[in-house]
């Protein structure tokens, strides 16, 4: 081998090379090691087989297992895991690296149900819209970020009157326990309109109380960020006085908004209240511990019966 280092030139057996090469006062020595003993150049870890990968592993394999052993109850996958997110930090990969580690927790990279609702409501995206958007986003991506149509049915769930048990104490006189939701004729239990004109209505409608106990039960973070802001925290049983707005809103002729067709004289109704403010009595005053920033956006109507006339 011809000695690289300048004004030298020399050429040198392959098995005496190294001990030449010490005998050069250099800094930069390393650069002239000589590294492949012939053959072919060893091929980069990612594009072996996997057989290969695990020969040229084994002895880092080994040493991984006895620390996981040794460390952390035998958990080999943390190790590497946590191994090749400290590779991807340092070399500033925090992107990657945060997805990774969102996958490794069990949360995935995908948005909460609860959150895509969010915005599906905040957007007024339709149901086919927002399942287009999903489609595109998973088709491009490759990865499903926002969830199906069906999960963010499962989560509107909670938030229907009638989700969340509860009991009136003492009992209410004459009201049933029943808080399943149903459809009915909206008009049923009212007297009927002087108009002559008969009026056919299908309706989903709560009951008021079941009502009111799932808006509260939503509304429950501001509530209880409200009593530790005023320093509250040990009236959890009230009692409460709860302030509501009731509404009455005629949303318009139905068949415009939905274009194609022939044209239908419906009306669609709804029957809603809004909760306005929530105080705790304290001593001889009233704390107010949550005030309705918006109370005439449509986000904040509680629904109480939804219906076509």
């Amino acid at each position: 081998i011809r000695c690289p280092v300048k004004e030298c030139d020399e050429e040198i057996l392959h098995g005496k090379y190294g001990k030449h090469l010490s005998s050069h006062e250099m800094k930069d020595r390393e650069l002239y090691s000589y590294i492949n003993k012939g053959g072919r150049p060893r091929q980069h870890l990612l594009t072996l087989t996997r057989r290969a990968q695990k020969h040229r592993l084994r002895e880092l394999k080994r040493q991984v297992k006895a620390f996981a052993e040794k460390e952390e109850g035998g958990d080999i996958k943390a190790v590497c895991m946590t191994l090749f997110l400290l590779a991807l930090r340092a070399k500033n990969e925090h992107k990657q690296a945060d997805e990774l580690e969102a996958i490794m927790k069990g949360r995935g990279s995908g948005l909460h149900p609860a959150v895509c609702l969010a915005i599906r409501v905040n957007t007024f995206l339709s149901c086919s819209q927002y399942h287009k958007m999903y489609r595109t986003v998973k088709a491009v991506t490759g990865r499903q970020i926002f969830q199906p149509l069906h999960a963010l049915r499962t989560a509107e769930k909670a938030l229907l009157p009638g989700y969340h048990p509860f009991e009136w104490k003492p009992p209410l006189k004459n009201v049933s326990t029943n808080t399943e939701v149903g459809i009915i004729d909206g008009l049923s239990g009212l007297p009927l309109s002087i108009d002559d004109y008969p009026v056919d209505t299908i309706a989903k409608r709560f009951r008021y109380d079941a009502a009111l106990v799932c808006a509260l039960k939503d509304m429950e973070e501001e509530i209880l960020e409200g009593m530790k802001a005023k320093n509250l925290d040990d009236y959890l049983n009230g009692p409460f006085t709860v302030v509501v707005k009731e509404s009455c809103d005629g949303m318009g002729d139905v068949s415009e908004k939905h274009g194609s067709g022939p044209a239908v004289p419906e009306k669609a109704v709804r029957f809603s209240f809004t909760v306005m403010n929530i105080s705790i009595a304290y001593g001889n005053e009233s704390n107010r511990i949550f005030e309705e920033v918006k109370p005439n956006s449509e986000l904040c109507c509680k629904p109480l019966c939804l219906m076509l006339a």
